[in-house]
């Protein structure tokens, strides 16, 4: 972690436990607090921050342990969704609602991370490699609230 607070995705994987002071997306550096830990399900973890100078969104840290899932979701309202690729090895897989299917394996960590637009009634999923935790992170546009996504049976 630099002097900051701040974390790259390389960092992030080393220090996952800690928690931020800022987050980078999309080349800029934003300062973040952090509000609570979640266990969302049996080997998946979200901490959750907002975001100090943006109260429009905030942002969720989701840990996965090696060959959980998350749960499986579909995005049910906001106005945007993003789901980001920090560290570890695993997939997304979206599928839109006309049936197709996308899977992104993500596994390389480089200084800009890897992020996806999700949308109204797309269904998403994060699965962290056998052999690999996985760090990914959501940011919600307007901020998550209990409603915005569905989770589905599989």
């Amino acid at each position: 972690m630099n002097e900051q607070g701040s974390t790259t995705p390389s960092e992030y994987a080393e220090v996952n436990h800690d928690k931020i002071g800022a987050f980078r997306h999309e080349h800029d550096w934003q300062p973040v607090s952090f509000i609570e830990t979640m266990q969302v399900i049996d080997g998946v973890e979200c901490d959750v921050y907002t975001f100090d100078d943006d109260p429009d969104k905030d942002l969720g840290v989701i840990r996965v342990q090696p060959g959980m899932k998350t749960p499986l979701q579909r995005v049910l309202k906001g106005e945007s969704t993003i789901e980001g690729y920090l560290a570890g090895k695993g997939k997304l897989t979206v599928t839109k609602p006309d049936g197709s299917q996308k899977i992104y394996d993500v596994e390389k960590e480089d200084e800009e991370p890897e992020y996806f637009s999700i949308g109204i009634d797309d269904t998403m999923q994060w699965e962290a490699a056998p052999d690999s935790a996985l760090t990914a992170y959501e940011i919600c546009l307007p901020p998550y609230e209990d409603g915005r996504f569905e989770n589905i049976e599989e």
